[in-house]
């Protein structure tokens, strides 16, 4: 369907635009597209998600939304204005009634679509957004064709040339001062989709209205954007100043945090698989920091190849959708198919571990804080496990762990993971892990179900495998 959307949009435009107006636009529209898809793509590595999605979303946007919006569109100015015998107007009202309707809806579908589909990848706010911006950035770019091919159109007529010319002054508008603004309009709507997508299920009306009201937002956005020029003189720029360069800083700072929470989110929440013997203990932190992933991606592809880097980028997805998958369950958003859901992440993880390990491991060794080990206390006897106490890092930690030799536990000084009040890299120093339970290992290769109990878990235990 993407595909003949594609086809005919493409034949639209160039009988809009002629040949020659269609090359020229394409040239000019295709300019702004690796910034804001380079922007899209920094934000979606802290929650990453299969690329097929990336590629669904563009193509629904330059070929699907573009082609229903350029159709309707047309079709409502020409009905309003044989309605009204009225062109003038019919465009006016086309420009900032209809077109915002519409072309926000079409693009909305992707997210809506994605999330219908495959909502076991649409997990939070970055998820929306990503989606959300690339569907908006392949709309703009066969919208640029079509305007820009129009204005190189309009300027072989008038003989105009240069930077005086339309085409110029059009590509100055759209391509250098607001190559952000359909971008800025959709992501209102991902945001409402992302939101919905963290609610717990139960929340029926939550999850409706979340992504309605973020759409209705866009449209009002996208309208009065549209309106603007009406507004007077300086009402394109008073509009610019003040409202729009001020929201695409505020949602700017909002996806940052909610990819730097994302962050947050896996090293907190992934030290209790760790603890459980399905994650090595450096990737709570490795998987944590985006310095570390990038590093473990070079050190794979530099031993391994193009194919240990995509299992490396595949087991940090999947680990990171394990703890946001956690994270809503602590915070009482309990989905239906946690379980199941759990367990096949576990399996993902657990069957690349051979190709991530090494590599995370690398990572964590150079981004890692020096350690500073002393000396035990007396009585204290020397062994290594994992503590869950009141730092957060990767560093020395004290934790309780099972004795091999005696049916209860006793204190040991060794290297762990210290996690609790505190964020940062250090020393940590604290009980073992007790605050959840992690599913052990369900395979009888795979390390003890003991060590699915809360205490931390020694090295060298017999029944280590």
């Amino acid at each position: 369907m993407l595909a003949v959307s594609g086809l005919v949009i493409l034949a639209l435009v160039r009988d809009q635009t002629g040949t020659e107006g269609f090359l020229v636009g394409l040239g000019l529209a295709v300019l702004p597209v690796p910034l804001l898809v380079a922007a899209f793509r920094w934000l979606q590595r802290a929650a990453p998600g299969p690329w097929t999605h990336l590629v669904f979303a563009f193509a629904w946007g330059a070929c699907a939304a573009a082609l229903m919006s350029i159709v309707a569109n047309s079709f409502a100015t020409r009905w309003i204005a044989s309605a009204t015998a009225d062109p003038s107007r019919a465009d006016t009202l086309g420009a900032t009634v209809i077109a915002p309707v519409v072309e926000e809806t079409a693009k909305a579908a992707a997210v809506a679509l994605v999330l219908l589909f495959r909502r076991h990848d649409v997990g939070g706010i970055l998820h929306g957004v990503v989606i959300a911006g690339l569907s908006a950035t392949g709309f703009a770019f066969t919208e640029n064709i079509l305007y820009f091919g129009n204005a190189f159109g309009t300027d072989r007529l008038t003989g105009d040339s240069g930077l005086t010319s339309l085409t110029a002054a059009t590509f100055f508008v759209r391509a250098v001062m607001s190559p952000f603004a359909h971008p800025l309009f959709t992501v209102l709507t991902g945001i409402g989709f992302g939101l919905a997508a963290l609610s717990g299920e139960r929340r029926r009306v939550r999850r409706v209205l979340l992504p309605l009201s973020g759409l209705l937002l866009a449209m009002g956005l996208h309208a009065l954007w549209n309106a603007s020029p009406d507004f007077g003189e300086y009402g394109f720029l008073t509009v610019y100043a003040v409202l729009m360069v001020p929201l695409f800083g505020l949602l700017t700072w909002l996806v940052v945090w909610a990819r730097q929470r994302e962050l947050r989110t896996v090293r907190t929440e992934l030290p209790a698989y760790a603890a459980a013997g399905w994650l090595a203990p450096a990737d709570p932190f490795a998987l944590g920091s985006m310095r570390a992933r990038r590093l473990a991606l070079r050190y794979a592809r530099r031993h391994g190849g193009r194919t240990a880097a995509r299992e490396v980028a595949r087991y940090a997805a999947d680990a990171t959708a394990l703890a946001s998958l956690r994270h809503r369950a602590a915070s009482g958003r309990v989905p239906a198919d946690f379980a199941v859901r759990e367990n096949e992440l576990l399996g993902e993880v657990w069957r690349r571990r051979e190709w991530a390990r090494p590599a995370l491991e690398h990572a964590a060794r150079i981004t890692a804080p020096p350690l500073r080990v002393t000396a035990p206390p007396p009585g204290v006897h020397p062994g290594y496990g994992y503590g869950y106490g009141s730092a957060a890092g990767y560093g020395p930690a004290r934790g309780a762990h099972p004795d091999p030799a005696g049916p209860g536990p006793h204190h040991g000084w060794g290297y762990g993971y210290g996690h609790g009040h505190g964020h940062g890299h250090g020393n940590g120093r604290g009980s073992a892990y007790g605050s959840g339970t992690a599913p052990a290992p369900r395979q009888a290769e795979r390390p003890h179900p003991a060590y699915a109990s809360g205490w931390a878990r020694p090295y060298g235990h017999p029944t280590d495998a």
